[in-house]
């Protein structure tokens, strides 16, 4: 078996940035999206709307569909727990709690991956560095959104909760998603046939729960919101997430929940022009120090030069 336990190279950190970006802004699209729909129908309609455009994409590119029923079924299982599950549970909690303090208990996900991986894989084991750096990133992710959002820890815990179990499932869920390497198929399939799977366990709960032909039609804002959702949010995104997962491993790939909020509110800055705060910049600062100390190159060159200079 490859040894996945490993600093990533300069591609992964660029693609692993790329899908903070993308992923932090879920939280505003969902937020927006959640004023004029319910939860159910938001996510069977991300899932659905990624899973036709994924569709689409991997037949113009002349990629296979696998007809195994072992890869279907591991699409199903991977659509449950990276998607099904989890997507619900945040969705509910946002629509009880804010989104900042959303963002705070989505990024215990490595807290989470770091002791799951540990006990189901050979090759992700835990590390001191790797346990420092978790809470070094996970005390920025708190200072950079600002201790107000801290101020619903509380109330509505089972809102909380929900989101907390979500990144515990989503942690399962990286763990699981290996198996996809061992099986020869494509990221983009992969990506494709998760949603897929989503979309048929997902729109039927909707259908059931939401109905929502009774609700009124969504503003073009909703409608948007929605679209930007689906398209990079998902689509695009689980492309990045299954390259990363294959090469990277679960561990390192779930570092990208401390930087969903960096991602989060830099586009605030620069597309809303929200303005940015020193409790930003030291909570990026922190992140960054998680970062390095979990990639491990930084403290070993530290090390080296320490060693060097004694002899």
């Amino acid at each position: 078996m490859p040894h996945i336990n490993r600093t990533m190279t300069a591609r992964e950190w660029a693609m692993l940035l790329a899908l903070s970006v993308l992923w932090g802004g879920s939280f505003f699209f969902a937020g927006v999206a959640l004023k004029e729909l319910p939860p159910f129908t938001v996510v069977a309609l991300r899932v659905g709307i990624a899973a036709v455009v994924l569709n689409i994409v991997v037949r113009a590119c002349g990629l296979e569909v696998p007809r195994s029923r072992a890869v279907w079924a591991a699409f199903f299982g991977m659509g449950l727990l990276n998607n099904a599950i989890p997507f619900s549970l945040i969705a509910w909690g946002q629509t009880h709690i804010a989104s900042g303090l959303a963002a705070i208990l989505n990024a215990t996900t490595p807290l989470s991956t770091v002791v799951v991986a540990h006990f189901l894989t050979r090759d992700e084991k835990m590390t001191a560095n790797r346990a420092a750096g978790v809470l070094i990133g996970l005390a920025g992710v708190v200072l950079m959104i600002g201790p107000e959002a801290l101020k619903g820890i509380g109330t509505n815990v089972l809102a909380q909760l929900a989101v907390l179990l979500a990144s515990i499932v989503y942690a399962f869920a990286g763990v699981y998603g290996r198996r996809f390497k061992g099986m020869a198929v494509a990221p983009m399939v992969t990506a494709m046939g998760q949603v897929t799977a989503s979309s048929v366990m997902l729109v039927p709960v909707a259908l059931l729960v939401d109905r929502p032909w009774t609700l009124p039609t969504p503003s073009l804002t909703a409608s948007g919101a929605i679209l930007c959702f689906a398209v990079l949010s998902t689509a695009l995104a689980y492309v990045i997430y299954f390259r990363l997962l294959a090469s990277a491993g679960a561990t390192n790939l779930l570092l990208v929940t401390f930087l969903n909020p960096v991602g989060a509110i830099l586009l605030g800055s620069f597309v809303l022009g929200e303005r940015l705060d020193a409790n930003h910049f030291l909570g990026m600062a922190l992140i960054g120090a998680g970062l390095a100390a979990i990639d491990g190159r930084l403290l070993k060159r530290i090390m080296q030069s320490g060693g060097a200079a004694r002899r």
